[in-house]
């Protein structure tokens, strides 16, 4: 919920990649109900699950695809924001996501500091704000970049 305020997410299409329980993608709908949502999770029973609460929640734009990021481009386009809260292995997660298949305007990423250099290193393509601090946390930060190539404003 903290992102929801920390960073200027509007309305808009948001994917929310390795999104597991439905974090943070859920949550942010829920903050930011005008959003449209794609929860992106390969794994099948937890995809099984995220459709479940979609169900008894109700939650409006809101949809779980079934598959690996790297396999998804044209069919969700345009996206305004792309969040991961646990993405591996960075640098091939930021070329998809500014790559002219997907061309995403803003990435936010939850990650530990050790980790913000490789993403900043990795992360040419996109300009970088400094690191925002998650409260009550040790050492997890919201990184957030736009890309360079794209203009950055919500769709409509």
């Amino acid at each position: 919920m903290f992102a929801a305020t920390a960073v200027p997410i509007e309305n808009g299409r948001l994917a929310d990649v390795g999104t597991g329980a439905g974090f943070p993608g859920i949550p942010l709908k829920i903050m930011r109900p005008e959003l449209e949502v794609l929860l992106i999770e390969s794994n099948m029973k937890k995809a099984t699950f995220l459709a479940e609460v979609l169900r008894n929640i109700e939650l409006p734009s809101t949809r779980v695809l079934v598959s690996r990021y790297e396999e998804l481009g044209e069919e969700i386009v345009p996206l305004d924001f792309v969040c991961s809260r646990a993405v591996g292995d960075f640098g091939p997660f930021l070329t998809w996501a500014c790559s002219q298949r997907v061309a995403v305007k803003q990435v936010i990423l939850w990650i530990g500091g050790r980790d913000i250099d490789e993403v900043v290193s990795v992360g040419a393509a996109w300009e970088w704000r400094e690191p925002i601090a998650v409260p009550n946390s040790l050492r997890r930060y919201l990184l957030v970049g736009t890309n360079k190539s794209v203009t950055v404003g919500p769709t409509t």
